[in-house]
């Protein structure tokens, strides 16, 4: 008996105005399955993203999420939201609203998804303090607990431990790791070759879907050169391996990667 993929992304393509973001991609995933998107500025990373996230609409093809289609999204850079007066409890507590409207009342289930994302992200005794007070670590670790306490199907991360600390890092990939464990799909956008080696499928982007398949399939010379075109550096054509080229990007989003 075969099994539904908890996504199933077929001939997405998405513009804007008459940017083409991404064009004819295809793939699968399985529940408990982690993905890495890397590419280059501007190669569809977060357009893809928003569109798993229902955020962008695709100009052709369709995606298709199984069960109930629940999502979590933890966005890139919430500095500039960093003024809004409101307290890390009321932040984690946002995560449930999508059930129950921003006026609903939350039961005691919301609560305990709340409370139980709280500590897992080790942020429990910051739970009366403004957001905006937080360092970058803190505020991502907030972000991430706020996203855990949707108990989504799918979680979504854009970069999520860029520019980080050490311990807010590990932190934060390693829950990432317990929500696969846990059947969780999820999906980090990256530019560290590192971090799509740890997941078990990488999804490599150039404005299409340059490569798919395991880290060892997908994150090869010849695939990084072509995806990246030149902005990459070390070894020689013949015997450098793909850990030792060095991805020369900006960690930016380009052109239509809103």
């Amino acid at each position: 008996m075969s099994h539904r993929p908890a996504v199933r992304v077929t001939g997405l393509r998405v513009e804007y105005g008459p940017v083409v973001a991404l064009h004819d991609v295809t793939f699968e995933l399985a529940a408990g399955t982690s993905a890495a998107l890397i590419g280059p500025n501007g190669s569809g990373k977060t357009t893809l993203l928003h569109s798993l996230a229902g955020l962008a609409r695709p100009t052709a093809g369709t995606v298709d999420l199984a069960g109930d289609g629940t999502v979590a999204y933890v966005l890139q850079h919430p500095g500039e939201r960093s003024w809004i007066p409101i307290s890390v409890a009321e932040v984690v507590r946002m995560g449930r609203y999508a059930g129950r409207g921003l006026l609903g009342r939350l039961g005691r289930d919301d609560r305990d998804a709340c409370r139980e994302a709280m500590e897992r992200m080790e942020v429990t005794d910051l739970a009366s303090r403004q957001f905006g007070e937080l360092s970058g670590g803190q505020r991502q670790r907030v972000l991430v607990a706020q996203a855990l306490a949707r108990r989504a199907a799918l979680l979504l991360l854009d970069e999520p431990v860029t520019g980080l600390d050490l311990a807010s890092q590990q932190r934060i990939l390693d829950v990432l790791d317990e929500e696969r464990a846990a059947g969780t799909t999820v999906v980090i956008s990256t530019h560290h070759l590192d971090e799509a080696r740890h997941c078990d499928l990488v999804l490599l982007l150039a404005g299409r879907l340059v490569a798919q398949g395991s880290p060892e399939e997908v994150l090869t010379e010849a695939h990084l050169r072509e995806a990246y075109a030149g902005r990459l550096l070390g070894g020689h054509e013949h015997h450098a391996h793909a850990q030792d080229l060095l991805l020369l990007d900006d960690h930016g989003h380009g052109v239509g990667e809103h």
